[in-house]
């Protein structure tokens, strides 16, 4: 899920400058609306020097429409490279993995069996016969959530601000989770604690990674074809230049009658085909994509479900299969030795 950009404005700009630079320990005072007197040393000095020495800076915030050259070690604009590194300083190291359980009203009680038969029915289409083999249980479903800062190398420079959120029972993204999160009834005091499942870095990183691919997909592809149609007319253009070149000296060469001027002309030739070669590997070195994510938030979120356990007959075999039936998004996630992390 794209998060929506914040407009520009200078004023909540500065007062996120004030805040900021004095959590890192600088000292800072409002001169007027759009100015900030910034004094640091150290860890917030290091915005400006790699030693963390001394700095003394007046910083000043432009409005949006000013288009005359800035200081970027000065002033503040819309993508100033200045509030990308105060925000990272800001970031806590190590990153820290938070918990949080959801509350759920839908989940107070488990759903009929003539609900809980249609809705797997509805969602494993292959399922001849259903029936469960025990009651419904009180439990929970884990989702991880990550705030994901992205940043995308191409012609143009784009960044964006992703909430991914996975099921950790089958790896599949959860989009609705994402997109209600911010308005979820947190449960500070649960009847019954969550078993958090362990942590697994690898695997999570692996989901995460499949999730955010999935949803920069269709901004990656309008990407390409604009990359596509730069670097055609490029290659076309190089290609254009040294086929020419290389046809005027072929046909110098066939006009002379001189072996030492044959092979210069034979060296040139080389020359320029190796130069060829090389114009066309540096455009396309040139208009490579290249994606560089930031995580800046790490959540696990646990919210209320209901295991049970049934039979299942599909394609004429009959099994007993345990699952989870999550009644946020009326969905059922299977369980098994891989995917059920629970301890």
């Amino acid at each position: 899920m794209k998060l929506d950009r914040l407009p520009y404005e200078p004023g909540e700009l500065a007062g996120f400058y004030e805040e900021g630079l004095g959590a890192l320990g600088a000292l800072c005072e409002r001169t007027w609306h759009d100015r900030l007197e910034v004094v640091a040393q150290g860890e917030p000095a290091k915005l400006w020097n790699a030693e963390g020495g001394l700095h003394d800076v007046e910083l000043s915030f432009s409005a949006p429409d000013v288009t005359t050259a800035r200081d970027p070690a000065r002033e503040v604009f819309p993508g100033c490279p200045l509030t990308f590194h105060l925000a990272e300083a800001l970031l806590p190291k190590p990153l820290p993995l938070e918990r949080v359980a959801l509350a759920s009203d839908a989940g107070a009680h488990p759903p009929d069996s003539e609900v809980g038969e249609k809705l797997w029915r509805a969602q494993f289409t292959g399922t001849d016969r259903w029936r469960l083999k025990s009651a419904f249980k009180a439990d929970f479903h884990f989702s991880l959530l990550g705030l994901i800062r992205c940043e995308i190398q191409a012609i143009d420079q784009h960044w964006s601000l992703r909430r991914i959120t996975v099921s950790l029972s089958d790896g599949a993204p959860d989009a609705s989770l994402a997109e209600t999160i911010a308005f979820a009834q947190v449960d500070a005091e649960p009847e019954s604690a969550p078993a958090w499942p362990p942590l697994a870095p690898p695997r999570w990183n692996g989901l995460l990674t499949r999730a955010l691919q999935a949803d920069l997909a269709e901004e990656i592809a309008a990407i390409r074809t604009r990359q596509e149609n730069y670097l055609r007319r490029e290659l076309d253009r190089i290609d254009d230049y040294f086929e020419n070149y290389e046809r005027e000296l072929n046909v110098r060469a066939a006009r002379s009658s001189s072996e030492t001027a044959k092979a210069r002309l034979a060296e040139r030739l080389a020359a320029a085909r190796a130069e060829h070669a090389r114009r066309r590997a540096d455009q396309v070195a040139r208009h490579e994509i290249r994606v560089r994510p930031h995580l800046d938030a790490l959540l696990l979120v646990a919210e209320p479900a209901w295991r049970a356990t049934m039979e299942v007959e599909a394609a004429h075999q009959s099994q007993a299969r345990d699952a989870l039936f999550v009644p946020r998004c009326r969905r059922w996630f299977k369980q098994s030795a891989e995917t059920n992390l629970t301890p």
